[in-house]
C-alpha cells in the first residue's frame, strides 16, 4: 500500500458527474474502472471531524491509470478547498 503523506494539486475532470481523469503529482491519469461515490459520513470519520465541521465533504474511490500503466486505486474527497487524496493504494 502507497500512502500520500505529501500534499500534492489534484485536479479531477468529470463526465456526467463521475470522475473521468486527473492530474495528480505533475501525472495524468485515467479512471479504469466504476467510481464508487464515498458519502459525508465516510469522510467526517476519516478526517476527524465531528458534528456539523464534516458538512459538504463528499468523495469518489477509483482506480486510475497513467500512462506507464501503472494502477493504483484513489480515494478523493472534495470540499470548500477543492479536491484532494486521501488515500492512495497499489
Amino acid at each position: 500500500m502507497m500512502e500520500t503523506l505529501v500534499e500534492h494539486e489534484l485536479t479531477l475532470w468529470f463526465e456526467d458527474d463521475v470522475p473521468a481523469r486527473m492530474v495528480f503529482a505533475g501525472t495524468r491519469w485515467l479512471v479504469s474502472d466504476m467510481p464508487t461515490r464515498l458519502r459525508e459520513s465516510v469522510w467526517s470519520a476519516a478526517l476527524g471531524k465531528r458534528g456539523s465541521g464534516g458538512a459538504g465533504l463528499y468523495g469518489w474511490r477509483f482506480q486510475a491509470t497513467n500512462p506507464a500503466g501503472e494502477s493504483y486505486v484513489f480515494d478523493v474527497f472534495g470540499g470548500s478547498g477543492g479536491w484532494h487524496v486521501h488515500h492512495c493504494y497499489e
